[in-house]
């Protein structure tokens, strides 16, 4: 049965700014305060999407989240129409207007975690939105990326969607990021590897000193059983929680995979050897799985999280080689550059680069791999994906001209309590659901 993986990527929204609220990611830390190009941002994702496209790969767009979340700002306290909401924030907690005006959805390799149905006991694709409780800004997303998902794969007959797990750490939950997919190929049988950082029952795992471990094992427990995946399908392995107090704040800035291959760094996971014998050993298929690990000698750990080398996508060409998505910093890294040319030289399936200007993506923490939530389908369940969200000529041309229309090419501090911008936001936002014909998914639609 022809199956294909395709790529969702995050659309930036019209409040995309820079404002440091990820403690734990080194990017989105040391770029507090630059001013942000929501414009530049949006059509440099979009770029990223139309070449993918071009190059024969399955591309869809999944839309942002109203920004501000004026109602967030409501529960917390402050009263009034949405104008002078934001004019007490603006006054009172520049920080948490801040929050609330954040384009982070833009990263969906967060959204979720999706089981195909090859590896599910129901036969069904599975969904479960990410609760992202570890930070405010982010914990605002659960419930749109859930009426966002059920828009793009509204089936039931082939798709499933869960909510969110409880909205507290112990259940601490950030999607993809910390899960990928290793098999033959995305039409066989996988092996779902889920990565943690800590455990909220088990003292003796030891997890990270000085940055939060957003992933608990009892998450990703939960994860694999609401996705009814085949319990020999699942494993369960150990970020090494050095590296994450390094800023490798998620699995995907330190590992990456695609199929049979399994691109990490040597310090990825706890008791690394250990770690990736248990990998091979679960690992089913009959293609050989290569694995491999990249010496600290040839990227450092620092290198790795200021060049986003393995938040690069690995993607299958039509040929069945493999591409790997990065970056440009990766180009402009020399270690990293010259380890990428090495690597395309191997005995492997990687054999050919291509980089991407995702700069303002990258200036907030997120890159390539970041932007996209992978899905396999085969062809009849993607024929049951709303076609509207799919990449194509047309799909590109009107959403250019749509951030053109709408898009502003720099935001400051001064603009976030603007509440012209509400009224921009929410009038793209509504033109955008007829756009991807999502319905009515924003809460100010209601």
């Amino acid at each position: 049965m022809a199956s294909f993986e395709v790529n969702f990527d995050g659309l930036v929204g019209p409040t995309h700014n820079y404002a440091g609220l990820s403690y734990g990611n080194v990017a989105s830390l040391n770029n507090a305060d630059v001013v942000s190009n929501p414009k530049q941002a949006a059509l440099q994702g979009l770029a990223k999407m139309k070449a993918m496209h071009d190059m024969g790969l399955k591309q869809g767009v999944l839309a942002p989240h109203a920004r501000p979340d004026v109602d967030a700002l409501r529960r917390l306290g402050f009263t009034g129409n949405d104008t002078q909401v934001i004019n007490k924030a603006a006054k009172e907690s520049p920080v948490l207007l801040r929050a609330v005006y954040s384009a982070s959805a833009m990263w969906t390799a967060n959204a979720a975690t999706v089981s195909p149905s090859l590896d599910t006991i129901d036969g069904k694709v599975h969904f479960t939105a990410a609760n992202l409780n570890n930070k405010f800004h982010r914990s605002l997303e659960p419930h749109t990326t859930t009426a966002l998902l059920k828009a793009m794969f509204a089936n039931d007959d082939y798709f499933v969607h869960h909510a969110h797990l409880p909205e507290q750490p112990f259940f601490g939950d950030e999607g993809a990021a910390n899960h990928t997919r290793l098999c033959d190929s995305h039409g066989s049988k996988g092996l779902e590897l889920f990565v943690y950082g800590a455990s909220s029952l088990n003292n003796s795992i030891q997890g990270p000193k000085k940055y939060p471990a957003r992933q608990t094992l009892e998450a990703s427990q939960a994860i694999a059983r609401l996705n009814t995946i085949n319990e020999n399908q699942a494993i369960f392995i150990q970020q090494n929680p050095d590296v994450i107090d390094q800023g490798v704040f998620h699995n995907d800035v330190i590992a990456v995979g695609n199929e049979n291959v399994l691109l990490c760094h040597e310090q990825a996971f706890l008791e690394q050897s250990s770690a990736l014998d248990r990998i091979s050993q679960a690992y089913t298929g009959t293609k050989p799985l290569h694995i491999i690990e990249v010496p600290t000698t040839s990227v450092s750990v620092e290198d790795a999280v200021s060049s986003y080398l393995f938040n690069s996508q690995l993607v299958t060409l039509d040929d069945g080689s493999m591409m790997l998505v990065a970056p440009e910093e990766c180009k402009n890294n020399h270690k990293v550059s010259h380890y990428i040319e090495s690597l395309l030289s191997m005995n492997n399936p990687v054999n050919t680069v291509k980089f991407f200007d995702l700069r303002q993506s990258m200036q907030n923490g997120g890159g390539p791999a970041c932007l996209r939530l992978r899905v396999a389908l085969t062809r009849q369940e993607l024929s049951q994906v709303n076609p509207d969200v799919m990449m194509s000529n047309d799909k590109f041309s009107a959403l250019i001209t749509w951030v053109d229309k709408h898009y502003r090419d720099k935001l400051t501090d001064s603009d976030l309590a603007d509440p012209q911008l509400i009224i921009e936001t929410h009038t793209a936002l509504d033109e955008l659901t007829q756009i991807l014909s999502l319905g009515s998914v924003y809460q100010f639609q209601r």
